[in-house]
C-alpha cells in the first residue's frame, strides 16, 4: 500500500511562504476546521478570524499554515515558523516540473518563462543548466522567498 505525504518547511514567515509556493503550484489555502470558506473568498482571512474566535494570540497566529493541491493528487505542503536561519544547502528539494514533454529550445523556453514568473514572486534564479543528452534534458536552479533551494525541470 502506498502512502501520502506532506512536505515540511521550517520558515521565518509560513504564511507568506505558503503564499509563494500556493503560487507556483497552484495550490490553496484550506479553510479552518469546521469553517465554510465561499466560494472567492480568502482561506486566510477565514484563519484570521478563526483565530481571533477562538483565542489564539496575535503574536501567534502566523506560527504555522498549508497548502493543498486542490485535485487531491500532491502532497500537502505544510509551513512551520522556526528561530533559525537557514544554514546550509538544503538535503531535499523540490523539483516543479514546469516543461512536461518538451524538448531542447522549446523546453528551455518554458522554463525561462515560469523563471520570470516566478522571480515576479519573489524567487531568485540560481543558475541555467543547459541540456546534455541523453542525461539531462536541462533545469534552472532557483531559490524561494527564504532561500530554499529547487529546480524547475
Amino acid at each position: 500500500m502506498s502512502r501520502h505525504i506532506q512536505v515540511t518547511f521550517d520558515a521565518h514567515d509560513p504564511r507568506a511562504l505558503s503564499s509563494f509556493w500556493r503560487d507556483v503550484l497552484g495550490y490553496v489555502h484550506p479553510g479552518p476546521p469546521g469553517v465554510e470558506v465561499p466560494e472567492g473568498a480568502d482561506p486566510l482571512a477565514a484563519w484570521d478570524d478563526f483565530l481571533t474566535r477562538i483565542g489564539v494570540p496575535e503574536e501567534q497566529r502566523n506560527t504555522r499554515s498549508a497548502i493543498e493541491d486542490p485535485e487531491g493528487r500532491g502532497p500537502r505542503l505544510f509551513f512551520q515558523q522556526v528561530p533559525e536561519d537557514k544554514a546550509a544547502k538544503n538535503r531535499v528539494h523540490l523539483d516543479v516540473r514546469a516543461a512536461p514533454g518538451l524538448e531542447g529550445e522549446e523546453r528551455m523556453t518554458a522554463l525561462e518563462a515560469e523563471c520570470a514568473r516566478l522571480v515576479a514572486l519573489g524567487a531568485a534564479r540560481v543558475r541555467r543548466d543547459e541540456p546534455a543528452p541523453p542525461l539531462s534534458t536541462g533545469y534552472i536552479v532557483m531559490t524561494d522567498p527564504e532561500r530554499n533551494e529547487f529546480c524547475l525541470d
